[in-house]
Parts: C-alpha cells; structure tokens; sequence
C-alpha cells in the first residue's frame, strides 16, 4: 500500500528578507518550524531550520531502516544503530554534498560483513535514490566495540 506524506509552509517577502514556516505536516509530529534564507545560507541557528537539515534527517532516518533490515534478513539484527547524515547547500549551486556516517552494533557480524550491509543500505534506501543527483555522497560504516 502507498503512503503519502505531505507538509505545508507559509512564506512571506522576500528570499533574502523574508522567512517561512513549516505549519503542518501529516502525522503532526512537528510543525511550527521556522525558515530563512540566511539560516539556509550561513548556517544561522536559534530554533531555525532549512530544507537541507530537513533532508539530512530523512537520509539518516531512511538509511538506518535500510541498514537494519537488511542486517535482519541477513540473520545478523543489530542490537543499535546510530546514523548521522549531512547535506551540504552550496548558494549558487544547490546540494553539492552529502554524507553518512554510521555506527553499529551487530553480534556476529565483522567489519567487512557491516561496510557491506551498509553499502547496500546506502543504495537502496529510498531517500538515498531520491538524492542520487548529488556528486559526491560518502559513507562511513564502523562496527562499535
């Protein structure tokens, strides 16, 4: 069965003046977020967010699903993953890069068993075909412990 997400924002002036907000979303778990451009293009924080950051949590939220059940289906489930993903916005160019980093712990699997799942992972999972526009997406897989 297909699923659709959907989110909505508001924008007022300007790009370079102006801000939005991401009102809603379907499941209701976040809303109220503001955007700007200059929290997009110079890495402004204080509770702002931009599209990029948006991407990056889908990437490591996407790719960790991916990863843990194909470590399943492996016989090897992992007991944790943690997942961190970047997305770099370059003003002029658009997203130039992206990166993910992971870190598991899986019983009975060896390093080169989990760089494998994780590289399988990192071309499979949805979000990480979505981006496949982007030139440079590098991964970096290590078992903890």
């Amino acid at each position: 069965m297909a699923t659709e997400r959907r989110a909505e924002v508001t924008w007022r002036g300007s790009l370079l003046e102006g801000s939005g907000e991401i009102g809603s979303t379907t499941s209701g778990a976040f809303g109220g977020l503001g955007v700007t451009w200059k929290a997009r293009s110079e890495d402004e924080t204080g509770g702002l967010t931009s599209p990029e950051e948006l991407i990056a949590a889908a990437h490591a939220a996407c790719f960790s699903m991916a990863l843990s059940a194909g470590l399943a289906r492996a016989g090897t489930p992992a007991e944790e993953l943690h997942t961190s993903a970047t997305v770099t916005f370059q003003p002029g160019e658009g997203i130039t890069r992206g990166a993910l980093t992971v870190r598991g712990t899986v019983p009975g699997l060896d390093a080169d068993g989990f760089r494998d799942a994780a590289e399988d992972a990192k071309r499979n999972c949805p979000v990480s075909q979505a981006l496949s526009g982007i030139p440079d997406v590098s991964l970096d897989a290590e078992l903890a412990g």
